[in-house]
This record gives structure tokens, C-alpha cells and sequence, in this order.
């Protein structure tokens, strides 16, 4: 089942990746919602794990993504998915495997119809849509973009894992929510990287970040990060602000969505110290 849960991490980063690199609108959405289920069977086979009290972690091999035609990576996808129906034989939840298995008949028939394009992820241009930007603006936002959708990809894994491990609703109502909003900012990254040429998968996260001990310190924690990434949202609106007004807008609007994610974690901290104490 650990074996399960790994391929289907990776096949869902990987699909992320692809959705990233298409530009026609039509393929882009159907592999967006791919990756969206796969996600889905990633949490489903997590919770089978911890039902049966599996130990597992969120480890993963290393994704080559570096292609020059869409096909190629749409062709590595389908092989992994061909090999995850062969492992759901040891899936020990029946109705859970059946559902994987359907999916995967579906998804495979699609990705083969979609149609053949040339990448233009890793070309190192780093253009932003046609924005002209001084060099000092384009390394202030590639430095941002790597930074920040690992950030993105991290806290996506450390909220999933503690609402996983959650039995209080309203904790898992707010996790779910860092959760969304987490991916809402790694698309958007992930997207902006892509089209400067330089799209990458973020790196694995080591098990103590997610595996935590202290909650109460991590929560504290995390309101301190989020007033970074407020900060570093700020001086990067600047960078770009006297040189395209519409990018700067961009960042101040991802800027305050943090002021909600610090409020969240303020009210699940509330919630777990209450939860400790009765």
C-alpha cells in the first residue's frame, strides 16, 4: 500500500508538471483535473494507510520532467499509470481499488488523445508573458517563484498529513482550507515558471517537517512564515511595481490573502491547545 501511495504522488506531481507545460487550453484543463484526482486517490489510500495502521511517509523518487513535446511526458504518465493498475492488486481496500482502477482506464484514454506540443518549459528565457523586466526585477522573481512554490508544495503535504491526523472537525475544516488556498499558489507559481522557461519539480520534503511532535510550535511557527512571505510578497511588488503595474497588483493580491492564512492558524491554534485540554 506504501508503494501505492508513492506512484500515485508521483504521477499526480507529474500530470501537475504537464498541465503546466501545455498551452492549449483544452488539453491544459484535462490534465489541471487529472492531477486533481490523482490527489484525490492520494488522500483516499492515505487514510486507507492509516485505518490500518500502516506507517508510511511522504518519500518519492525523483521526477525527470524535462521534455521538448508534450507527448513524451504524456507517454511516461500512461507507463506509470500502467504499472499502478498492476500494483493495485495489493490494494487491501476493494471498493477503493475498483474506483483507482476505473479512473485509471478513463485517464489513459484521454491523455492518448490529447494532442502533441512543443514544450517551451525549460528554454531559460525568463519572459513573463511578454513583460519586459530589468534584469534586477527577473532574478527578484525567479528567486520568488523557486522559493515560494516549494513553500507552496510543502505546506500542501504538512496540512494534508495534520488533517489526516485530525479528528476535530473545525481543525480539519481550516487545514483543508491552507490546503486550497496552498494550491491555488502553487498553480499560479508553477504556471509563471513554465512560461519564463523554467519549470521545475520541487524537491522532496524530509518527514520531520510533516511528522511533527510540537503542533502548538508549528502553528506558532507557521504565523511567523506567513509574515515572511507577506514580507518577501511586499518587496517583490516593489521590484516589479515602476515596471508593470499589473504584476505588482498580482503580488499585493497574493500578499493579503496570507493575512487570512494567519488568521487561520491562529484560530487552529485556539482550537488544538482546546483540543489538548480536554
Amino acid at each position: 500500500m506504501n508503494n501505492i501511495l508513492v506512484m500515485i504522488h508521483e504521477i499526480w506531481l507529474e500530470t501537475l508538471m504537464a498541465a503546466f507545460m501545455s498551452h492549449e487550453q483544452s488539453s491544459k484543463q484535462k490534465l489541471f483535473d487529472f492531477s486533481d484526482i490523482f490527489f484525490r486517490h492520494f488522500t483516499w489510500v492515505e487514510n486507507a494507510l492509516i485505518k490500518a495502521n500502516y506507517e508510511y511517509d511522504y518519500n518519492r523518487n525523483t521526477i525527470p520532467i524535462k521534455v521538448e513535446s508534450l507527448k513524451v511526458i504524456i507517454g511516461d504518465i500512461i507507463r506509470r499509470l500502467n504499472t499502478l493498475e498492476l500494483s493495485l492488486v495489493n490494494c487491501e481496500d476493494d471498493a477503493l481499488s475498483k474506483r483507482i482502477e476505473s479512473d485509471i482506464k478513463y485517464i489513459k484514454f484521454t491523455l492518448s488523445q490529447i494532442d502533441d506540443e512543443k514544450v517551451s518549459s525549460f528554454d531559460m528565457d525568463r519572459v513573463l508573458d511578454e513583460i519586459p523586466l530589468s534584469e534586477e526585477a527577473t532574478d527578484a522573481l525567479t528567486l520568488f517563484l523557486f522559493e515560494e512554490s516549494y513553500k507552496e508544495y510543502e505546506l500542501i503535504m504538512i496540512y494534508n498529513y495534520l488533517k489526516a491526523h485530525s479528528k476535530e472537525k473545525n481543525l480539519i475544516r481550516i487545514f483543508q482550507i491552507l490546503i486550497d488556498e496552498s494550491f491555488y499558489h502553487f498553480k499560479q507559481f508553477g504556471q509563471m515558471m513554465s512560461d519564463m522557461g523554467i519549470l521545475g519539480v520541487p524537491r522532496t520534503i524530509a518527514k520531520e517537517l510533516y511528522k511533527i511532535e510540537n503542533i502548538v510550535e508549528f502553528l506558532e511557527n507557521g504565523i511567523n512564515e506567513e509574515l515572511n512571505a507577506k514580507e518577501e510578497c511586499r518587496k517583490l511588488s516593489l521590484a516589479v511595481a515602476n515596471e508593470n503595474a499589473s504584476l505588482a497588483k498580482f503580488f499585493d493580491f497574493i500578499n493579503n490573502q496570507e493575512n487570512y492564512h494567519m488568521e487561520l492558524m491562529k484560530e487552529a491554534l485556539v482550537e488544538y491547545t482546546k483540543e489538548r485540554n480536554e
